[in-house]
C-alpha cells in the first residue's frame, strides 16, 4: 500500500499514557464491542448500518448523503469508496473509509489556520475545518487502518500539528438519529486509538515538510502525488 504514502517506525503508543487516559481508551474498547454485539444480533456491521437506506452505492459518494454533522460539537464525517483501480495502491487493501473533521466553532480558543504560503481566508465562520484521521474498512465493516491525507485530498483548511491534536479531544458526535451505531462507534474509535492519532498527525507534518523539501518547485498541500501522508494498521480486538 506505500505507494506514495510517507510513513516511518511506529513508536509505542502506550509510553507515558496516565491512568486516567488509559481508562478511557478502555471505556471505548467496551463501547466499539458493544456496538458489534448490538449490530450482530441483526447480521449487520458499522458500515451496513450507515449504509441502510441510502440507496445504490456509488464511489466517490459520501455516505450517508449530507455527512454526519453534529451541531453541538461541530463533529463531522461520512463514507466513501474511491474505484478499485486506485483504491490499492494508496489505500491497500480496503472496501472504503471514514472521514472525520471538527469545524472551527468545536476547536479550542486560539487554534488558527496553519499561515501556509497559499493560505485563503473562508468567508464562512465555521467553514475552516480540519482533518482528523481517516479509518479504512474491510469488506466485513472491520477497521482495519488508520491514515491522514494531504490538504488537497479533502478540501480541508491546513492546521498544524499542534492545533489539530488540541482539536481532537472534541470530536464527539453524539446524534439519536440514524446512524446511531455508527455515531457512537466512530466516537469510540477517536477515542480508543488516540495515542496512535496523535502520532499519525505528527507524522504528517513530518512527510509535508520532508515533501516539500524534496520537491521545492511544488506545493506540497496540493501535489497529487502525496495523497496520505501517514498510515498505520489497527485491530480493535488487537
Amino acid at each position: 500500500m506505500c505507494g506514495e504514502a510517507m510513513v516511518v517506525d511506529c513508536p509505542d503508543y502506550l509510553a507515558g499514557l496516565d491512568v486516567n487516559e488509559l481508562g478511557k481508551m478502555a471505556v471505548a474498547g467496551e463501547q466499539i464491542l458493544e456496538c458489534y454485539r448490538v449490530l450482530g444480533q441483526s447480521d449487520a456491521n458499522v458500515v451496513a448500518e450507515l449504509l441502510k437506506g441510502q440507496g445504490d452505492f456509488f464511489e466517490w459518494d459520501h455516505y450517508p448523503k449530507g455527512d454526519v454533522y453534529d451541531s453541538e460539537t461541530c463533529s463531522q464525517y461520512y463514507y466513501h469508496a474511491h474505484p478499485p483501480e486506485t483504491r490499492l495502491g494508496i489505500y491497500g487493501v480496503e472496501n472504503g473509509h471514514f472521514h472525520t473533521f471538527v469545524r472551527p466553532k468545536g476547536m479550542p480558543e486560539g487554534v488558527k489556520p496553519a499561515p501556509v504560503p497559499d493560505y485563503v481566508k473562508l468567508d464562512g465562520p465555521n467553514d475552516e475545518l480540519t482533518h482528523l484521521v481517516g479509518i479504512s474498512m474491510d469488506r466485513q465493516g472491520c477497521p482495519i487502518r488508520l491514515f491522514t491525507s494531504n490538504r488537497w485530498v479533502t478540501g480541508e483548511t491546513w492546521y498544524a500539528a499542534d492545533d489539530v491534536l488540541k482539536t481532537l479531544g472534541g470530536f464527539n458526535v453524539d446524534k439519536a438519529s440514524p446512524p446511531r451505531m455508527a455515531n457512537i462507534w466512530i466516537t469510540a474509535m477517536m477515542r480508543l486509538f488516540v495515542p496512535q492519532i496523535r502520532w499519525l498527525i505528527r507524522e504528517r507534518d513530518r512527510a509535508l515538510a520532508e515533501w516539500g523539501a524534496k520537491n521545492p518547485a511544488v506545493n506540497p498541500y496540493e501535489d497529487r502525488n502525496l495523497e496520505i501522508a501517514s498510515f498505520v494498521d489497527i485491530s480493535v480486538e488487537g
